[in-house]
């Protein structure tokens, strides 16, 4: 997200003014501004593009930009995002669009380039565990503030949000509570998103502490395990969660089980029916990450200890509907000292790919 004023523009400035205003922007792949009325409201859009061609038509120069601009504009209204806006905005390559006010004024500049979205979600990242099982590492360090090449493993998922513009992001922490509340209070003052620590005063499972959140922007929750390392595509996870009308998508990953003899089929009677030589079965299992309504929250028990599996069962006794995404990038739990180790030199080659 941009503060985005030096691309708006008012009516009746002048082509000239625009083309000067449009060459001083300093991010060479933003070339659009935003065309303003008298009562600050956008009412159109102004490309250096469109400049050129309204001079090759008009050759006037000091024409008013209201001549060249285009009216009908892609936006977002605040509190009101739509996927089929955002689909439109990415099947249009559009880079950067406008958010308005409800009164239609100018609020920021969203910035779409390279992958990035503007979804409608807050996050819960769960960081209150002991990491027990990776001692002594986590003896005098939260298991989320432990380094994956450089970089705490919370801070990969943070990154992740960002990126697709989920920008309130609460975390609830136990175990060593102070050192990542210190992390964020200090990560706030570099970073225009909204962070808030929550404490749980005891430990109430992976679904108990979102019960503590006293303050909601968005109908859609975003829940995840803190010490995942993944690139789960967090637009197509929302789009496949809104467009199937669930109540909880819960994110799975692909897990095989290799059987290595052969297996009998049986029919009723006990009789083998046939056998099966060293089967492959294919699952999907649970990856720690899930989307559901806000309203559901109202189903989690006060002061008791409730998972995500205790919320997905309580759901299909209501006859509510679940449904599965699969991750098709990469996802490793660090839940043992293995995968610690394992997730280091993955990170290392991701992250030169990256700066490649």
């Amino acid at each position: 997200m941009l503060n985005g004023d030096r691309n708006l523009i008012h009516k009746d400035r002048s082509i000239l003014d625009a083309l000067r205003q449009i060459d001083s922007l300093p991010n060479r792949g933003n070339r659009t501004l935003f065309v303003t009325d008298g009562q600050q409201k956008l009412i159109g859009s102004l490309s250096d593009g469109d400049c050129r061609r309204f001079l090759l038509s008009t050759k006037n120069l000091d024409a008013p930009v209201e001549l060249a601009m285009h009216r009908d504009f892609v936006y977002l209204r605040q509190h009101d995002t739509n996927i089929d806006v955002i689909k439109r905005i990415k099947a249009l390559d559009i880079r950067y669009v406008p958010e308005l006010n409800p009164d239609g004024t100018f609020r920021q500049l969203i910035d779409f380039s390279d992958g990035r979205s503007y979804l409608p979600v807050d996050a819960v990242l769960m960081a209150g565990g002991k990491g027990e099982r990776l001692r002594p590492l986590t003896l005098d360090t939260p298991k989320p503030l432990l380094k994956v090449d450089g970089k705490p493993i919370i801070e990969y998922n943070v990154e992740n949000l960002l990126h697709y513009g989920i920008s309130d992001i609460t975390i609830t922490v136990n175990y060593l509570a102070g050192q990542i509340e210190s992390y964020f209070a200090e990560k706030s003052r570099s970073c225009s998103a909204r962070f808030s620590c929550i404490r749980e005063p005891q430990f109430l499972g992976t679904m108990g502490a979102v019960r503590f959140v006293p303050e909601w922007r968005h109908d859609t929750v975003l829940l995840m395990n803190s010490d995942l390392f993944t690139n789960i595509n967090l637009e197509a996870f929302y789009f496949s969660f809104v467009e199937s009308g669930a109540d909880m998508c819960v994110a799975g990953v692909p897990y095989n089980v290799n059987i290595p003899y052969g297996i009998f089929t049986f029919g009723e009677d006990g009789r083998v029916t046939g056998m099966q030589e060293k089967p492959s079965f294919y699952y999907y299992a649970n990856a720690g990450i899930y989307l559901f309504r806000r309203p559901l929250i109202d189903m989690i028990p006060k002061g008791t200890v409730f998972h995500s599996t205790d919320m997905i069962r309580l759901l299909i006794q209501h006859n509510l509907k679940v449904t599965q995404f699969p991750i098709a990038g990469y996802w490793i739990d660090i839940g043992k000292p293995e995968d610690f180790k394992k997730v280091q030199e993955f990170a290392r080659n991701i992250n030169r790919r990256e700066t490649r």
